[in-house]
């Protein structure tokens, strides 16, 4: 066990860690593609888990773990994010756990 908290929510935002692309084996599929897709499906279960959805993210945080990866994450990080997407950094973490090639964290903002 990670010590760590997969989502935490204070006053009106959600602050959900580090996403991974990995399957319900925590298997890693191999290929950026892949990998993203299944990071969206993982960081869209947490955020229901807690009554939010990608609608109501404002900030990404977004770990490559090599920026040549960008140009195939962009198109599909653009599908998921409609306008307004939210604000966005985008890092080359060089290494990431496990050896993903992409990671994310995100900040939703959940009034009331």
């Amino acid at each position: 066990m990670h010590p760590y908290t997969p989502v935490r929510r204070a006053g009106d935002l959600l602050f959900v860690s580090g996403q991974l692309g990995v399957d319900d084996q925590g298997e890693l599929p191999g290929d950026i593609t892949a990998e993203t897709h299944l990071a969206f499906a993982n960081l869209r279960g947490q955020l229901e888990q807690h009554g939010a959805g990608l609608s109501d993210v404002v900030k990404v945080t977004v770990y490559l773990g090599d920026l040549a990866d960008r140009a195939e994450f962009d198109p599909i990080y653009a599908d998921y994010f409609r306008e307004p997407r939210p604000a966005r950094t985008c890092i080359e973490a060089g290494a990431l756990p496990f050896g993903a090639r992409v990671e994310f964290e995100a900040v939703a903002y959940l009034p009331g």
